[in-house]
């Protein structure tokens, strides 16, 4: 089987990530996609997200009448409020499929070109191909250089030099899938109410309003972790 991890903090998922989702389906012939919200993002660690459960929550609802689309607990936060990192998700992941499986990582532009940055990235791209949700102009070869360049990761320096990917990383860009939404501006929209049609499924949608999240953002209540 082809099976993908889609990872992020998903405050809130959005339809954006949908559509990446069904097009790499289409293309790569998924037959499943583990879409797993970040408990504890290590790149984001003080920030004010929605808590875990709500974010899970409202990952499982817009996975309802998607067979391919499983929502995974594999990165809910443990106790001893561990970072999760991609590698350690793909190494658990790898246990579980066949040694015939071929296992997928789908992830943005933006993320892609920071993944030299990430935790034993190298080890990552071993036991994952990379599905990137790109923009227009930006092939497989223009993304590795700029990875190798160190052009999208500004100074990056490690042990004095730009860190790149592996020789033989396997990239697979994934084009023509229109995805220009922002959490950030679904978070803004919810805090003042206006609606959230076409930006997220129906059923987030009536998520976030009955439990009010986000609100905080604008009157300082504790909406933004819910009721």
């Amino acid at each position: 089987m082809n099976i993908a991890i889609f990872g992020g903090t998903f405050d809130p998922i959005h339809a954006g990530h949908l559509r990446a989702a069904r097009a790499a389906a289409r293309r790569f012939g998924l037959s499943r996609i583990l879409f797993v919200p970040c408990g504890i993002p290590p790149h984001k660690l003080g920030e004010d997200l929605a808590p875990f459960p709500h974010r899970f929550a409202m990952v499982a609802l817009a996975a309802q009448g998607e067979p391919a689309f499983v929502p995974s607990l594999l990165e809910a936060p443990k106790p001893d409020r561990h970072p999760n990192y991609s590698v350690e998700t793909a190494e658990a992941v790898h246990r579980m499929i066949g040694p015939r499986d071929q296992l997928y990582f789908i992830l943005g532009l933006d993320s892609f070109l920071d993944v030299p940055n990430w935790r034993d990235y190298q080890r990552l791209c071993e036991l994952a191909d990379f599905i990137v949700a790109s923009r227009p102009g930006f092939g497989s070869r223009k993304l590795l250089a700029s990875i190798r360049n160190g052009h999208a990761c500004g100074a990056l320096v490690e042990n004095g030099s730009t860190p790149s990917l592996p020789a033989g990383a396997g990239v697979h860009v994934l084009s023509g899938v229109r995805a220009a939404i922002a959490s950030r501006e679904i978070r803004s929209a919810a805090s003042t109410g206006r609606p959230l049609a076409g930006l997220v499924p129906p059923l987030v949608e009536e998520y976030i309003r009955k439990e009010e999240l986000y609100r905080s953002e604008r009157d300082g209540r504790a909406g933004r972790r819910g009721k």
